[in-house]
């Protein structure tokens, strides 16, 4: 079936072409018609390449299609932080406009340029599109970029109110707890004791900083040949508190060839050439000046924070919330109680 020049194609699930092409028009300067794609991997706020007539391509992000967790998928917040550090010296996105109005597409979303980068998800991505020196240099490339984001003066840029600044790691286990609490389709006790044991021995929180949440290299687009930091993304869960938290959440996703058990299959990092979790420790205590001498807990706190998203986003994909075409999602049931268990066996470690 033939389209007319004016009218857009199927549309892929949550992002009504027909509805949201005008839109595009006015604060993106597409030209209709436009085609969109899903992008792969992501777990919790959709996202989309959309591509005009002309070629050109910008990203719309929106929450998922239904089962949403208040204060998780606040697209708006998320605009309010890119928008906030597109002066500083931390690579985002610069965004093109914000629809709060759930009239187009039955949720608010944002559109943001289309920043050109190599995503390494997995391993055969990170050895195909990374060189060997980008994959060598992209650890330390990160570090500094994470240093510079602690380093934004959270008042300067318009985010002082963001969120509360003392307290963080107790604010987060009472939020991951309780978002657990509704999100979960089956009892997890490794969780519960883990939370338990984590809230007992919470260590003294230094100045606040801005929190990215979710930092990892999955999460960033790199230069291909030089492993440079071109754009941070998915900054909805960026909050206030302690720094070191986004180092501990690090370490956890930064798997090592050498490791027993892996937090998620198939990670980046496993291909050869990338640094190791001691020396991306050792650049951030001196590019920072900070004292990691206690990130193990934070260690342990982002293996459980991380099996705790995934049980909201198992709860979601068994509701359909990913539409039908949603792949790797089936294996997060048993992926959530593994990380528990490293979660557990870190917190244990932590003090000795």
């Amino acid at each position: 079936m033939s389209t007319s020049p004016t009218t857009p194609p199927d549309s892929p699930a949550g992002l009504d072409l027909a509805a949201v092409t005008p839109w595009l028009a006015a604060h993106a300067d597409l030209s209709p018609p436009v085609t969109a794609t899903t992008v792969a991997g992501g777990r919790s706020n959709l996202t989309y390449i959309v591509t005009d007539a002309a070629g050109r391509r910008v990203v719309v992000r929106r929450p998922p299609l239904h089962g949403v967790l208040q204060s998780a998928h606040d697209v708006a917040r998320e605009h309010r932080i890119l928008t906030a550090l597109a002066h500083s010296d931390v690579p985002v996105p610069r965004c093109l406009g914000l629809e709060e109005d759930e009239a187009l597409l039955g949720a608010p979303f944002y559109a943001m340029e289309y920043v050109e980068g190599v995503v390494a998800r997995d391993a055969e991505t990170a050895r195909s599109a990374l060189s060997g020196a980008a994959r060598a240099a992209s650890g330390p490339a990160l570090i500094d970029v994470l240093v510079r984001l602690h380093r934004v003066d959270v008042d300067a840029v318009g985010l002082g109110a963001l969120a509360r600044r003392e307290g963080y790691l107790e604010r987060q286990l009472r939020r991951w707890h309780g978002q657990l609490e509704r999100a979960k389709t089956r009892d997890l006790p490794v969780l519960e004791e883990v939370h338990t044991r984590l809230s007992a021995d919470v260590p003294a929180q230094g100045p606040a900083t801005i929190v990215h949440g979710d930092y990892r290299l999955d999460n960033l687009l790199l230069d291909p040949a030089t492993g440079a930091v071109r754009a941070v993304l998915d900054w909805e869960l960026t909050t206030l508190g302690d720094p070191l938290a986004d180092l501990g959440l690090l370490l956890v996703y930064w798997a090592q060839p050498d490791d027993a058990t892996l937090p998620l299959p198939d990670a980046p990092t496993l291909a050869e050439g990338f640094v190791t979790r001691a020396e991306l420790t050792e650049r951030y205590a001196a590019a920072s000046g900070r004292d990691v001498s206690g990130v193990g807990y934070h260690v342990a706190f982002g293996y459980w924070k991380l099996a705790c998203i995934l049980e909201g986003v198992h709860s979601r994909y068994v509701a359909g919330a990913y539409g039908k075409e949603a792949e790797g999602f089936a294996a997060l049931g048993d992926l959530v109680v593994e990380l528990g268990e490293r979660a557990s066996d870190a917190a244990a470690e932590v003090g000795r």
